[in-house]
């Protein structure tokens, strides 16, 4: 590490910041003029459950994001010696979709409804039929709607609706704007005018016209931004709000706000179509990038976009490695009862490798991950369910095995119709998260699921709030016609593709007999939630 030449970065604002709020984590990043981050802050944070509803008060998102910097500035002094009063440019994301809906006077009128709400069936429902086009239930045009049916009180008053990632931009730099990509979790997107859906918009004004309301859906909604325009300036009132000791100046640029999906494919160089990201842990998702519009809509497949608009098809599982983890306890548990001493980070490497051997069909074992309801395979609600045959082939590596598989049982499902029914061609997929922490299991589990080369970056691992820092990068750095994608690949990346691996054929054939049993026996978890 250059000290002196991040030094002179820093005391010549060469710099960029992002900051992500996630959902238990406030992280800020600073980046150098090599794009590495140099210094970070971070704040924890959890939802409460107010009256029914996840939300966050804004008591939580300014603590933390005072707290988030502070601490960044504080590494800063600490790493470098120097005080941090500029910087070349700034960013905020956030968790995406949900509704925080403004009066008049800029008065937040609801408590904010996170993406995690399933209150809005019926509006998602309805909305999806009147567009011909699968809007989910956590995008901020099914609360609004939602909240239309309900005959809530507040609508009739509503001046502004965006998500938190907008918000906090707003509160910072005045303006109601949003980052394409963020913009695609609150209302469909025309990929050719890379705004609103103007059909869509017009159909949505007459579904309500009868209400009367004052006002019209563009009239409450951020205007739409592409990755590299200008978003705005940080004001005098923003540095009280994001430093209050009042080192930080005024003025400096600000790009377009976005969601944590927009800053993933950021920070794992998945913006360019044929290209794509799958983000596994506690959920799983994963991101294609298209290279032309579906045939129709499907419930399994939400359409978003990259920061720069390009549509994105997105398969989003509520359960990936919760259950996994559990059983990991269990065998940890009977360690601990045998006295012996537990490497956490050597019982998950041992066992997951374990799973190599296992046969390529899992001998014949089946299990749900479901902690929760997953609707991508059909179920409102979920029970963790292990179960065999009495001549499966019952050992600790198709045990195993059956756990990795079952992780990524939903998600194949939705890139199969991608792939067999819309034939959507991918060159590779970019993994991070958790699943991939032992080296060559996950990886090689991904691929088989999803038949396509996976690719691991360490730089992955930097997450959202690097994403984001390197769009602020952009906006500040890009040369005239400079599109996102190759800024990423000449200046970031570097033409740098990570360690790649190829589905092996055995395994892909072993997984599609895995998955056949896995939707036929979908009726015995189907039977645990309703009766356990």
């Amino acid at each position: 590490m250059d000290i002196n030449r991040i030094k002179e970065d820093i005391l010549n604002a060469k710099t960029a910041l992002g900051i992500e709020f996630g959902s238990t984590r406030i992280k800020a990043v600073l980046i150098d003029s090599t794009k590495a981050p140099i210094a970070s802050g971070s704040y924890g944070w959890e939802n409460r459950l107010d009256n029914g509803i996840w939300t966050y008060t804004l008591e939580d998102i300014w603590t933390g994001l005072r707290d988030s910097y502070a601490e960044l500035a504080a590494d800063v002094k600490k790493q470098y010696d120097v005080e941090l009063t500029n910087i070349g440019s700034i960013g905020f994301s956030a968790m995406m979709h949900g509704y925080m809906a403004f009066d008049a006077d800029g008065e937040l009128m609801v408590p904010f409804r996170t993406w995690r709400n399933t209150i809005t069936a019926q509006a998602a429902e309805l909305l999806s039929k009147e567009f011909v086009y699968n809007v989910p239930q956590r995008w901020s045009i099914s609360h609004l709607y939602q909240a239309i049916l309900n005959g809530e009180e507040h609508v009739k008053d509503l001046a502004y609706m965006t998500t938190l990632s907008g918000y906090v931009h707003w509160m910072l730099t005045g303006k109601k704007v949003l980052g394409v990509g963020d913009a695609s979790g609150m209302f469909p997107i025309d990929p050719k005018t890379v705004d609103y859906d103007a059909v869509m918009v017009e159909k949505f004004d007459k579904l309500i016209a009868d209400k009367k309301f004052a006002w019209k859906l563009l009239d409450i909604m951020p205007k739409v931004l592409e990755a590299g325009e200008d978003a705005g300036k940080l004001t005098e009132e923003g540095v009280k709000l994001l430093d209050p000791s009042g080192k930080l100046q005024a003025g400096i640029p600000m790009c377009p706000p976005e969601g944590d999906a927009g800053t993933g494919m950021t920070a794992t160089n998945s913006v360019a179509k044929r290209t794509g990201n799958v983000s596994a842990g506690t959920s799983v998702f994963s991101m294609v990038v298209l290279e032309k519009e579906l045939s129709k809509p499907y419930p399994e497949l939400d359409l978003v976009t990259t920061p720069s608009g390009a549509l994105v098809a997105m398969v989003h599982c509520n359960n990936c490695t919760s259950d996994l983890n559990a059983w990991v306890n269990i065998f940890k548990e009977f360690m601990e009862t045998m006295g012996m001493e537990v490497d956490m980070n050597n019982l998950y490497g041992s066992l997951y490798k374990k799973a190599l051997e296992g046969d390529k069909d899992c001998g014949d074992l089946m299990s749900y991950c479901f902690v929760s309801g997953e609707p991508t395979v059909g179920f409102e609600e979920g029970r963790p369910l292990f179960m065999r045959k009495p001549d499966s082939r019952f050992n600790l590596a198709n045990f195993m095995r059956t756990h990795l598989y079952t992780c990524l049982g939903a998600l194949k499902v939705g890139n199969d119709i991608l792939t067999q029914q819309e034939h959507v061609e991918v060159d590779h997929i970019m993994g991070h998260g958790g699943l991939f922490k032992t080296k060559g299991v996950g990886q090689s589990i991904m691929a088989a699921a999803l038949n396509t080369p996976v690719a691991l970056m360490e730089t992955a691992g930097e997450g959202g709030a690097w994403g984001i820092a390197l769009l602020a990068a952009y906006m500040a750095e890009k040369e005239e016609g400079e599109t996102l994608d190759a800024y990423l690949n000449e200046k970031v990346f570097a033409g740098q593709m990570g360690e790649k691996m190829d589905p092996d054929p055995e395994d892909v054939a072993g997984f599609d007999k895995f998955i056949k049993a896995y939707m036929a026996a979908r009726p015995v978890e189907h039977a645990a939630v309703d009766t356990f």
